[in-house]
This record gives structure tokens, sequence and C-alpha cells, in this order.
């Protein structure tokens, strides 16, 4: 078989590894819960090319992702549920539906009125969602199954959700009128963390639930500031690698083993690194 431009090439190559007696055991043994985690990886690995700016990575990330598409879909198919089709279809279907003023007679002044009809389209879909699955299970729908925030999904990563589930309670209100109001917040977490720090028994659930308030008030900050938390936590997270691999790089170059340096020569190579930076 040879590599091809035709998604149908992909769709069967999957079909194949997941073939019972000739397809690839590694394969055949998996299911949504144990390829859900590759695929949130595969769409951080997008994210990840996009920052970099490095297009051949990202035609070749987007391709993995691909990939996790055409497995569930094809797992799906095997038990009946729907296949690659429906998934292309139900796509397709959703978004000429939002956007009935390229794809129907309505009319759109600019950006904020699409995305205004964008989320009332939304909410539509959801609560008629909710009613189908309520009929289904021929319950009546509970706090539980229609509150604002129940479709929030979980599995989404703890600083993206936390932003979501603020801004949808931010839409009716709920929401804090000035940044630095969020700052003062996030100080009042920090002391009651440091309040719990202070005590005899540190209990750890209580610390936990402390350290957690503070991420979530973080969370808010970057919201008010039109910065999205889980990009600035990466951007720290690669300026925390940079520095500390020039502090190895350093250490290397003067014959000395990371191990047994010292933490004051490590901070001041760390310093060192931060100045680099700032004048570069």
């Amino acid at each position: 078989m040879k590599p091809s431009r035709d998604i149908g090439a992909l769709i069967e190559i999957m079909a194949r590894l997941r073939t019972p007696g000739t397809g690839c055991p590694w394969d055949l043994a998996q299911d949504f819960s144990t390829i859900a985690p590759y695929t949130i990886e595969e769409a951080y690995e997008v994210a990840d090319a996009i920052e970099r700016g490095d297009l051949e990575d990202l035609r070749d990330e987007l391709g993995d992702l691909l990939l996790q598409v055409a497995f569930h879909a094809r797992m799906a198919e095997e038990a009946g549920d729907f296949a690659f089709p429906e998934v292309v279809e139900a796509i397709t279907a959703k978004m000429i539906r939002r956007h009935p003023h390229i794809f129907a007679e309505a009319e759109a002044a600019d950006a904020a009125q699409v995305k205004q009809r964008w989320d009332t389209i939304k909410a539509e879909e959801k609560a008629e969602r909710s009613a189908r699955r309520s009929a289904q299970l021929g319950t009546s729908t509970g706090p539980d199954e229609s509150g604002l925030l129940r479709d929030v999904p979980v599995g989404l990563p703890a600083l993206t959700r936390a932003v979501k589930l603020q801004k949808r309670a931010g839409a009716v209100g709920f929401d804090w009128n000035d940044p630095r109001a969020v700052v003062a917040k996030i100080r009042e977490e920090i002391e009651e963390l440091e309040a719990e720090l202070a005590g005899d028994d540190g209990d750890r659930n209580r610390l936990e639930d402390e350290l957690g308030d503070i991420l979530f008030a973080a969370a808010n900050l970057g919201r008010h500031l039109t910065i999205d938390p889980e990009a600035a936590l990466r951007r720290a997270n690669a300026k925390f690698q940079r520095r500390f691999r020039h502090i190895e790089t350093e250490l290397e170059r003067q014959g000395q083993r990371l191990e047994y340096a010292s933490l004051e020569e490590m901070e001041s190579l760390w310093n060192d690194a931060k100045r680099l930076e700032a004048e570069a």
C-alpha cells in the first residue's frame, strides 16, 4: 500500500489495523478510553507546533490528530454506532447550521453578531440534546442535567475548564468587574494558604483546597486579561526549561556536574540566564 492524499486511504489503513487475526495486536487491544489520552496529547502537539511556528511539524501533527479521529470512528463503526462519513456529515451539518449568514438568508453586520448568533444556536442545540437524553432515559431533567455548567467537559485540562466555567458563569453576571479585584482575590487565597501552613496539623486536604483556589483565581485573572492561562503556563514552562538548560550548560563548561552544584551556584546562573534574556 502506498501513501495517498485520499482520506479513504487512511480509513482503509485503520480498518486493516483493526481487523482481527491480521491486524496490529496493539491497535486491536485499544478502546475509546485507552485512545482518549493520545487524542488529547496529539491536540497539544498541534498547539505546540503552532506556537513554535513550525509549519512542517504542524502538517505532521495535524495528520496524527486526524488519525485519532479515524481511530475513534473505526471503533464506533465496529460497534455499529457510526462511521467516519457520519462524523464528517455531523460537522458539516453543524457548520452550515451555525453560519446562517453564509448558507441561509440571515445577515451579520460584524464578527460580534456572528459570535452572538453562534452562541444562541449552540445553546439551542444543547437544550435539544439535553431534552433528547432525558426522554431516552425516561426521566425529567433535574438540576444536574440542566444546570448552566453541566456540559463543560470534565476531561478538559483543569486550567482550561476553570476558564470555561468562569466564562459561563460570567455570562449571567456572576463575575468580577475589574482584573484588579481578581488580583486582590489571589492575595486573599494566598493568605489563606499561608494560614494553613502556619497551623500545627498541616491537613493535606485543606492545603489542596487552598492551592486549588489560588490556581482557580489565577485562571480567572488570565481570562480578565484576555490571556489563555494554558498558553501562559506553557510559556512559563518553556522559560523554566530554557533557563535551567543554561545552568546545565554553564556547569558543564566549568567541568562541574549538576548534582554537585550548590543551590547558590545554580541561583547565580539562573539570574545570569535572566540577565542574558533581558539583554537579547
